[in-house]
């Protein structure tokens, strides 16, 4: 449990960001004092960077058979069992991951086509330049950036 403050018992809680709601809110409910060690969150292998929040995607980006059509394997679902297809110049309406990440690669310039499914992502291009399509992919669920004001709920 750890020492006690102010004749009450601490408890220190080292978790990630998944699991951290619960083992804070739990020990305050028994009146327990809470420590969050944001020190250890930091280092090893498994290093949080505390000033980004969100989660960035795994991607493997693997060449097609087709010249101008790569495809991005990623570590999640990001349609479910739908199929969406992009066509470059059509208007992108919807705030879902997939169509966020269709008109970010349409903003980035060079792809004329993408298709998702569940987590595959194939892009036509209408250049033969596939540089920084993967890390658009990647910092697709990342929300907030060093630098970048975090917005506030006024009351």
């Amino acid at each position: 449990m750890g020492r006690t403050v102010d004749g009450r018992p601490s408890a220190e809680v080292c978790a990630g960001p998944l699991i951290l709601g619960p083992l804070i809110l739990g020990p305050l409910i028994l009146g327990l004092r809470v420590t969050l060690r944001l020190d250890l969150l930091s280092t090893g292998a498994n290093r949080y960077d505390l000033l980004t929040m969100g989660q960035p995607v795994t991607v493997i980006e693997k060449p097609t058979g087709t010249p101008g059509i790569v495809r991005y394997e990623i570590n999640r679902s990001i349609t479910g069992m739908d199929h969406e297809v992009y066509v470059e110049g059509d208007e992108i309406f919807g705030d879902r991951p997939p169509d966020v990440l269709a008109r970010r690669l349409f903003e980035w310039g060079g792809v004329s086509r993408v298709s998702m499914y569940s987590n595959i992502i194939t892009v036509e291009l209408s250049q033969t330049n596939s540089d920084g399509i993967k890390k658009i992919v990647e910092d697709l669920f990342i929300y907030y950036r060093p630098g970048v004001e975090v917005p506030s709920v006024e009351g």
